[in-house]
């Protein structure tokens, strides 16, 4: 039962939201509409919102609630994490124990945030309610919280505290989804014990609302994430107003787009329209090119899963995240890195040590991230590039080296004229930049200071002029054409082919469409015969791709390798490059053949009648 301060506050939280509900809509005598948060908001007005956010570009998401009681595990089965009750089908009546027994007795806010700190993350994102619908505050609107359970702790209000105090913006995740409360719909389809009869989704959204009002007023996040709105009982009619409803109660709160119906798949960008959300929110996965003009954040997991599963030994390396974090800045993106903490309250011990390899790194490099925006010259093969305006009307290019280069040479494809070149970590290394008809060349010196990634600050006259980038020829004379460096070009009214990456993808995918077709461009310092090699992973025997330079081609079949996230290693055949310079190279199905593969690289390896010439 409820008690008789609750039911007081509930009925005072429910008239405060149809009140703020009536603000959002102005009252029917009211002779001038209230503001519309998304349609009157000035360019000028979401900047300010908007900028602290932009410039963070690392987050630390936080997957915490009920389901880290089981540790991922249910009759036998251990590939459960947050959607435990749902996967394993539990009964409200065998979930709602776990409730006595969440007892996070090592549970302390200001270590966490530290952490967090200390790996250079600028918010911290953590679940108010997930799916499951407890909730991890004192919720006046309902028993199911932290109130009702042995140590009746306010997570929230402690991390908020801890956040203020190391400043950090405190921020919540909140799942419109609610798989406990009787009147959100649909219900399970395996749920039998839980008739829909006198269920009613509208007194579910103002509960909903009457707990973002708490959240909003208690707790003053600088971002409501929301998720869970893709089941047809969410509407975009109710995302819009949602939306609004959030924005009237803090005008200058962030809010993501998983609050409409806008978002496209895990891809996580929204689709044209007016779909309600500040920012995109690719879900382990990066996009394989900047998206200009909008915000996003990848979401991922440090593992296999978002909450804590004990049996998940499925780490992401150091090198990974960092490099994963660069790449994502280098897009103009944020990265959001999650951790599932044990219940006891705890992180685990991998997900510290690689937070503080993280942050090693950044107190280094930090500046090369931090309010940096894409650069428009796209994506080097030797790593990626991050960019800052100068007060002078000059740029600063910060070149994160992944692949530290044998001749000591990179090249930058940009034609602007080069005014100072140093290494970010020490001054160890000489360095000059040049420039030539492609661009600029920085000359390297001795070894990488960081085997992870090394930065290089390169500062130009004006803003960046991009010219179009080449993968160059290694020592040997291969060179190697990776799927993250491709340039896809996919049919408007087809499927279209992808870069995929995360969860040990790193390829062309979803290739479904035989007009689909990619290209790189090359620059042949060393011409001769080069054997071409292709890793492929492909389901079935013999789908064909052409090779086209120039006016050459060949033909080669992929091999069944029963997956497609295992490959095999095919020469297609030998291609003849009498001239150095430019050129590009292109891959295209073959129509009569084609099955869907999925494409890690191609590379160009001198044949033995040239190598060493």
């Amino acid at each position: 039962m409820m008690s008789t301060t609750r039911q007081a506050m509930l009925i005072y939280l429910c008239m405060t939201a149809v009140m703020a509900l009536a603000v959002v809509s102005g009252p029917a005598v009211a002779p001038v509409a209230a503001k519309d948060y998304w349609n009157d908001e000035t360019p000028a007005e979401r900047d300010a919102r908007m900028k602290w956010w932009q410039e963070a570009r690392f987050g630390m998401f936080i997957h915490w609630g009920l389901y880290a009681v089981p540790a991922g595990e249910w009759k036998g089965k251990t590939n459960y994490a947050e959607w435990i009750r749902n996967r394993a089908e539990i009964p409200l009546k065998e979930y709602d124990k776990f409730v006595g027994r969440f007892k996070p007795v090592r549970f302390d806010a200001d270590r966490w945030v530290r952490m967090a700190k200390r790996a250079g993350m600028k918010y911290v994102v953590i679940t108010s309610k997930h799916h499951d619908g407890f909730c991890m505050w004192p919720s006046e609107l309902t028993n199911y919280d932290v109130d009702s359970t042995p140590l009746k702790i306010d997570i929230m209000g402690q991390l908020r505290r801890a956040c203020e105090k190391e400043g950090i913006r405190f921020c919540m995740y909140h799942s419109i989804m609610d798989w406990h409360h009787p009147d959100y719909l649909p219900r399970r389809k395996w749920e039998k014990d839980r008739p829909v009869d006198g269920a009613d989704y509208g007194r579910y959204v103002k509960y909903m609302k009457g707990q973002l009002a708490e959240l909003v007023k208690q707790y003053q996040p600088g971002v409501l994430w929301f998720d869970g709105e893709w089941e047809p009982t969410w509407t975009h009619e109710q995302g819009k107003d949602l939306y609004q409803f959030v924005r009237s109660l803090d005008p200058n709160i962030i809010i993501n787009n998983r609050v409409d119906k806008g978002r496209r798949g895990m891809e996580g960008m929204t689709e044209k329209g007016e779909f309600r959300g500040d920012f995109g929110t690719p879900e382990q996965q990066i996009p394989a090119t900047g998206i200009p003009g909008a915000d996003w954040e990848t979401c991922m997991t440090m593992n296999g899963h978002w909450g804590w599963n004990k049996n998940d030994k499925n780490w992401k390396s150091d090198k990974d995240l960092i490099r994963k974090l660069v790449d994502i800045a280098s897009k103009g993106g944020n990265f959001l890195l999650n951790i599932g903490p044990k219940p006891d309250g705890t992180f685990p011990q991998q997900a510290i040590d690689r937070l503080e390899a993280i942050g090693k790194w950044m107190d280094v490099n930090g500046q090369a991230i931090y309010g940096t925006a894409a650069c428009p010259t796209g994506r080097p093969t030797w790593g990626r590039i991050t960019t800052k305006s100068l007060d002078n009307g000059n740029t600063r290019l910060f070149l994160h080296i992944f692949d530290w280069p044998a001749d000591g040479k990179i090249d930058v494809a940009v034609a602007n004229k080069p005014i100072k070149c140093t290494l970010l970590a020490n001054n160890s290394c000489a360095i000059k930049a040049a420039s030539d008809p492609n661009g600029l060349t920085v000359t390297l010196t001795g070894n990488a200071p960081d085997l992870i990634c090394s930065v290089v600050v390169l500062d130009v006259v004006g803003s960046p002029q991009p010219l179009k980038m080449c993968a160059r020829q290694a020592k040997d004379g291969s060179v190697t054409l990776k799927a993250q460096d491709a340039e896809i070009h996919n049919p408007k009214d087809g499927q279209a082919a992808r870069y995929e990456s995360g969860h040990g993808k790193d390829n062309i995918g979803y290739w479904m469409d035989p007009r689909a077709w990619v290209e790189w461009d090359v620059r042949i310092d060393k011409p001769g015969t080069f054997d071409v090699v292709a890793q492929m992973g492909s389901t079935t025997d013999g789908p064909q791709v052409r090779v086209v330079i120039g006016d050459q081609q060949l033909t080669g079949a992929a091999r069944d390798t029963g997956s497609w996230d295992k490959y095999a290693t095919v020469t297609l055949g030998q291609i003849t490059i009498v001239k150095s310079g430019p050129c590009r190279l292109e891959v295209h199905p073959v129509k009569e053949s084609w099955k869907p593969i999925n494409l890690r690289s191609i590379t160009l390896r001198p044949s033995g009648s040239n190598k060493g010439k």
